[in-house]
């Protein structure tokens, strides 16, 4: 005997998995919230387009919600710590024992970009033009006539700290690489492959034209930029060496499409993580365990240095939360209460591009439009250089999102073999802690101009509020 259509339906839905459009699921009202709450993110944006300004508007919006520096007096309930002004660390007081362990999210807030080099300035053919050093993994050709602001900071003898913003106001002028014209460029570029059609030391930076005054002078135009420098900012040729100049896409966030349902903005690799973070831990102002949020510089690189997720700045900042708790910080408490945490590494994953299906792996890559994304392991190959959740922690978290109605998917980043990529997770995992990959799938990833569902946003947000709500 066959089973009647009507049964056979409700077994599928039952027991078949079958991944679940936002859209379909969000009624009017949470359509509008997930769409208000893409305003504030594209605001977020628009002000941090490098890790220092992204550190500036975190510390900013969390003391509107309550946090305190933790060399400051006030409530011992919430707290930030600043780290060399390039990474930072909020917590919020739980009422478990830390020995139960804490819950932390960490997100990175650095980007791919164009750095100058410290000594950038030159003349040729009568135009200034500023050598850089590109950072993180780039597509080169992506960045070449594109207008281009420039971000930073340039440390003076005397110590004083210059900060330089040029090309984000009305009116600004704005930066440039200029790229080869067609009708020259059939041997130069159109016949290399294309990761070597633009050079990087071409990625050169078009910075003036006008000469000095003195015609006798050498290197005019050059001397004339330093001119303009030294009477805007008080600086000279030798303050480039104690300089972070970064050139960034002089764009701001917008909506995409009709229906204004993607945001597309430079930066978005991982600071839609870092904000969705950042509203969660200002949401959750009594939860049972004590959260952290970490937002880390240096990830693109490789989490290197003092200010990404190889530093120590966790258990520094960890010492910070037991002393405000009361508690005298030793080197053993700590390692215990971190290797009873639970946290998430906050991190975008690829989405599937409907150009480049070939890429991935259909059943097993995350979907545009399919809420927030859970990634057991990254890595390459066989698995390399990942931390890769235990079936334990992957089925805790999944309790999490379903018990709390949160639209979700699981994903690889690409086929097997195809690339691969990595996370600050595995540096974390070294604690000895559970820790998962979470985060929003993205379009044109690493690109000057990425792609991002205010669906798959809202969603991140309501999984890492869930995360540190629940305990």
């Amino acid at each position: 005997m066959g089973k009647t259509k009507t049964s056979t339906q409700e077994i599928e839905k039952r027991i078949k998995l079958k991944g679940e459009l936002v859209w379909d699921r969000y009624d009017e009202a949470l359509r509008k919230e997930a769409f208000s709450f893409a305003e504030g993110y594209k605001g977020f944006l628009n002000a941090a387009k490098t890790e220092r300004e992204a550190v500036d508007a975190v510390v900013k919006s969390a003391e509107g919600s309550g946090f305190h520096a933790v060399s400051q007096k006030g409530n011992a309930k919430r707290i930030y710590r600043l780290n060399k002004d390039k990474s930072v660390g909020l917590a919020t007081m739980g009422k478990r024992p830390f020995e139960e362990g804490l819950r932390i999210i960490i997100s990175h807030i650095d980007s791919p970009r164009l750095d100058l080099k410290q000594n950038p300035l030159y003349e040729e053919l009568d135009m200034a033009m500023l050598r850089t050093h590109y950072y993180g993994g780039i597509k080169k050709y992506q960045w070449v006539a594109q207008p281009l602001a420039m971000h930073g900071v340039i440390v003076k003898s005397n110590g004083n700290k210059v900060k330089i913003t040029i090309g984000e106001a009305e009116g600004d002028p704005v930066f440039t690489i200029c790229d080869l014209l067609p009708h020259l460029s059939r041997k130069v570029q159109e016949e290399k492959k294309l990761k070597e059609a633009i050079e990087a030391e071409k990625l050169t930076i078009l910075a003036g034209h006008l000469p000095f005054a003195d015609q006798e002078a050498k290197e005019r135009v050059k001397l004339r930029v330093l001119e303009l420098l030294n009477q805007e900012y008080g600086i000279v040729e030798e303050d480039f060496l104690s300089a972070e100049l970064e050139l960034v896409p002089a764009s701001k966030a917008r909506d995409v499409g009709f229906d204004r349902a993607f945001v597309a903005s430079y930066g978005q690799d991982d600071r839609v993580c870092a904000y969705t973070s950042l509203k969660a831990m200002e949401a959750v102002a009594d939860p049972p365990c004590t959260t952290v949020a970490l937002f880390l510089d240096k990830e693109e690189v490789g989490s290197e240095g003092s200010t990404g997720a190889k530093s120590r700045f966790l258990e520094i900042f960890a010492a910070d939360v037991l002393r405000v708790a009361g508690k005298e910080p030793n080197d053993i408490l700590i390692k215990e209460i971190l290797f009873h945490t639970k946290a998430i590494s906050a991190d975008v994953t690829a989405g599937i591009d409907p150009n480049y299906k070939d890429v991935h792996e259909a059943q097993n890559n995350a979907k545009m439009g399919y809420g927030v994304c859970l990634s057991k392991f990254t890595g390459s190959g066989g698995k390399y250089s990942t931390s890769d959740a235990s079936a334990e922690y992957v089925g805790e978290i999944r309790e999490l999102l379903n018990r709390t109605g949160i639209t979700w998917q699981m994903g690889e980043l690409g086929k097997v073999d195809e690339g691969g990529g990595g996370t600050v997770a595995k540096y974390l995992a070294l604690y000895g802690m559970d820790i998962i990959d979470c985060g929003t799938p993205m379009l044109s990833m690493h690109s000057p101009f990425e792609v991002t569902s205010k669906g798959d946003i809202y969603e991140t947000f309501r999984a890492y509020q869930a995360f540190l709500q629940e305990g």
